[in-house]
């Protein structure tokens, strides 16, 4: 009846389908000078009138620049002869063709199938059996369902998965212009990771290492506190979050709830404690919710029950190569494209404890003009997303 995404759930009712290396984090950071350049800052940028930028590491203090109007910030931050990315590059993007990849809960057996016929795919898989230790394909394959759904599986099977259905792409006639035409990617969550790989910020290799950890560690941290997640339909984010505030005022510190992803309208994840959960699913139809559905996963992905989760991953990306990507790929946590690899880093560690911002992210992807898009890996539930946000928007599924 239900199928998750990346720990989130779009309900299918019985009727419908619903390069510069990155700095090392041990380096001391000089002071930051601001510059501002005539430019245009994003439309939510704009909107809010201020930016603020994220805090260095190292006694370096964060700080804002309010009221920029129409003008964009270079950041220089240089440390002996290197010079950090202007973080800003891709701001001013304009999307006309996206690779859209999937997150955790797109799996499902017999996945990796067509891959085998695909030589290029297929050494995706031999390269994952080196790293994993055990037979990818053969699992994603044959199973059993219970193990390729745990959060350790699941997220390798999709992360290779979706790339070799890119592999599966550049094999079929015209599938190398398609490719070379894509000018925007982004990813549900895991698929971020995926979406990185692909536009060239880290090795395919690399990349696999850190979800295999990301997974682990998310896991350890589920296990570490009870938390669950729900998913509520049929409200849009601000009862939602009225919701999550009245199901607050009933429980302790604890066991409070958020909303932890707004996947699209009228379907938003809910994460927290397992009394706040409890609470919000009692009290969603007074609310005039059409359903709640608790999620089948390890506890509450994209909350601060994920903390633990933050130090692991920060010590992983700190020891991973990662480059400027050579086309824009939009962030999870704040919906916009990052060109500098220290903020990359400082993104995916914040990711795992912050809401998912898909669905500002798939509105201004069309509000920007994108043509056409593609979703490659397994299952159909980010098309469905799209069109559940705008019916006709043009989006094909390239599965593996």
């Amino acid at each position: 009846m239900h199928s998750l995404l990346d720990n989130s759930l779009i309900f299918r009712s019985p009727s419908t389908s619903c390069s510069l290396s990155a700095m090392s984090s041990s380096l001391t950071l000089p002071s930051i000078s601001p510059k501002i350049l005539p430019s245009t800052f994003p439309d939510s940028f704009r909107a809010s009138n201020s930016l603020s930028f994220a805090t260095f590491r190292n006694g370096v203090r964060s700080f804002s620049l309010r009221h920029l109007d129409q003008s964009r910030v270079f950041m220089s931050l240089s440390v002996g002869s290197q010079t950090a990315v202007d973080d800003a590059l891709f701001y001013d993007y304009k999307p006309t063709c996206a690779f859209l990849f999937p997150g955790q809960g797109a799996q499902a057996v017999g996945m990796g199938k067509e891959a085998q016929n695909v030589p290029s795919a297929a050494v995706l898989y031999k390269k994952a059996n080196d790293i994993l230790g055990f037979d990818l394909l053969d699992i994603c394959i044959n199973g059993p369902k219970d193990k390729l759904d745990s959060t350790v599986i699941s997220q390798p099977a999709i992360y290779v998965t979706s790339l070799a259905a890119v592999e599966l792409l550049r094999a079929r006639d015209g599938g190398q212009q398609i490719i070379d035409s894509v000018d925007v990617t982004c990813g549900l969550s895991l698929g971020e990771y995926t979406a990185l790989a692909f536009a060239g910020a880290f090795s395919f290799e690399d990349g696999l290492k850190l979800v295999k950890l990301r997974g682990e560690a998310m896991q350890e941290a589920a296990d570490a506190a009870k938390s669950a997640m729900v998913s509520v339909i049929g409200l849009d984010s601000e009862k939602v979050q009225q919701l999550c505030d009245a199901a607050n005022q009933e429980v302790p510190e604890a066991e409070k709830v958020q909303i932890a992803n707004y996947l699209c309208p009228g379907n938003y994840a809910v994460s927290g404690g397992i009394k706040g959960v409890e609470v919000v699913e009692a009290k969603a139809k007074s609310f005039k919710a059409r359903m709640t559905v608790r999620l089948a996963v390890a506890g509450a992905f994209h909350t601060s029950f994920m903390e633990p989760a933050v130090s692991r991953l920060e010590a992983a990306l700190a020891a991973t190569v990662i480059k400027t990507p050579r086309i824009p790929v939009i962030s999870n946590v704040d919906a916009q494209p990052h060109t500098d690899p220290d903020t990359i880093k400082k993104i995916l560690a914040r990711q795992v404890t912050s809401p998912v911002q898909w669905e500002t992210t798939v509105k201004t992807l069309l509000g920007k003009g994108l043509k056409k898009s593609y979703e490659l890996g397994p299952g159909k539930v980010i098309a469905g997303i799209v069109k559940r946000v705008d019916k006709g928007a043009e989006i094909e599924n390239i599965a593996a």
